[in-house]
């Protein structure tokens, strides 16, 4: 107990200064608290000072802070569930779907393509090409709904028209990505095709439960809301997916007023606060960044950021343009979903437990998530700064306007 609330205290402040300076660097703050829990792994603190790094990490103590870290992710998981709009979706169907699509699809193609020139020196012994290949192909995929939302906000465009497709649209990929992810998860841990089978046609019994019955429940308290939202974690962990999947649907479908769902997600910012940074830790432990300092993993790791890169921006960008967006806000919202951050590394973390990511490729597309989340903020920036100096008249500084044609 006393090394896990050594490993809690040294993981907040190093998640909180890193966090306020990533801030003040005009960067979203959960990049500094991913990198907090780096800087504690053995990347630095275990190369600079391994008898620090090994009193606060024993590798007995990991144990428990794994299992705080995920008690952590389920409870975060719920509140982005609580944060998507299926009302909001609705109305935006046509356009979202077509875009969320596209951003998907794109990098999910490439990935898979990609997947044949890594497999051979990056996947683990005994890792099926099929489970390897879709897992680099989702990895790519992943927008962080939960970050775009903050980024949208300290910009000041959440309530402009490219702010709220870019939110529709990242929280219909959000919903089809883990959806994805979860069929990869049934096919990574099924020792049959048939296990696949079951696993996948439970799951989708259990989707149509919650969306059709459980959603149409009378409103529930608070004590109904936990119960809620475990027993759907425990359902999908039955069912061999994983516990994140049910509980970011019980956020989802929970029968609560917009009012009531935003009190409630309010108060589950403590999480946010509290144990999310412990999972950064975690995250950091098993990230090595020396695996990168042979010149051939670092042109890999460049060559992943840039197909993941291209593949988001460039399929979102193209599908918004056909939707009706002008180049410049197709360009913008390509840049928004391009975001990954936290929720990738939680894929990753599911990756990298299943036996389906070695230490190398995990670190690469940790890096990866990092990168990519830290672009979205100067891509932003530039496109603004082109707009305004060739209209000035177009729209107040930091929103973007939409525009047809």
């Amino acid at each position: 107990m006393r090394v896990l609330l050594l490993q809690i205290v040294v993981t907040l402040i190093a998640a909180g200064a890193i966090g306020a300076l990533a801030r003040r660097l005009g960067q979203p703050r959960v990049i500094g608290e991913i990198l907090g829990g780096i800087i504690l792994g053995p990347t630095l603190l275990g190369h600079v000072w391994p008898d620090a790094f090994h009193a606060i990490f024993p590798t007995d103590s990991l144990v428990a802070l794994k299992l705080l870290a995920e008690v952590g992710v389920v409870l975060f998981m719920f509140r982005v569930g609580l944060e998507v709009d299926l009302e909001a979706i609705r109305e935006q169907t046509r356009r979202a779907v077509v875009i969320s699509t596209a951003s998907i699809a794109v990098p999910f193609v490439l990935g898979v393509l990609a997947a044949p020139l890594l497999y051979g020196s990056f996947a683990p012994a005994g890792t099926s090409f099929t489970a390897f290949a879709l897992f680099i192909g989702i990895a790519m995929a992943i927008t962080a709904f939960p970050v775009l939302a903050r980024i949208l906000t300290e910009r000041g465009i959440s309530s402009t028209p490219l702010g709220t497709m870019a939110l529709t649209c990242a929280a219909v990929g959000d919903i089809t990505a883990w959806s994805l992810l979860a069929a990869v998860v049934a096919i990574a841990r099924a020792e049959s095709h048939a296990g696949v089978g079951i696993m996948i046609a439970l799951t989708i019994l259990f989707i149509a439960l919650m969306l059709i019955v459980v959603r149409r429940l009378p409103p529930l308290g608070e004590a109904g809301l936990a119960i809620l939202l475990f027993a759907s974690a425990a359902a999908t962990e039955a069912i061999g997916i994983h516990a994140i999947f049910g509980a970011f649907l019980a956020g989802v479908v929970a029968p609560l007023s917009p009012e009531k769902r935003r009190e409630t997600t309010d108060r589950l910012s403590f999480v946010t606060v509290a144990l999310l940074p412990l999972f950064f830790a975690y995250i950091g432990v098993r990230t090595e960044l020396t695996l990168l300092l042979d010149w051939r993993a670092l042109l890999v790791c460049l060559g992943i950021i840039a197909i993941a890169s291209i593949g988001k921006i460039g399929g979102s960008a193209a599908a918004a343009r056909a939707t009706g967006f002008a180049w410049r806000d197709a360009l913008s919202l390509g840049a928004l979903m391009n975001t990954r951050g936290l929720m990738e590394l939680i894929a990753l973390n599911i990756g990298y437990d299943l036996g389906i990511l070695s230490q190398s490729i995990f670190t690469m597309l940790v890096i990866m998530a990092l990168v990519t989340t830290a672009m979205t903020g100067p891509l932003l920036s530039l496109l603004n700064r082109r707009q305004e100096s060739e209209n000035p008249m177009n729209g107040q500084p930091g929103q973007p306007a939409l525009s047809g044609g």
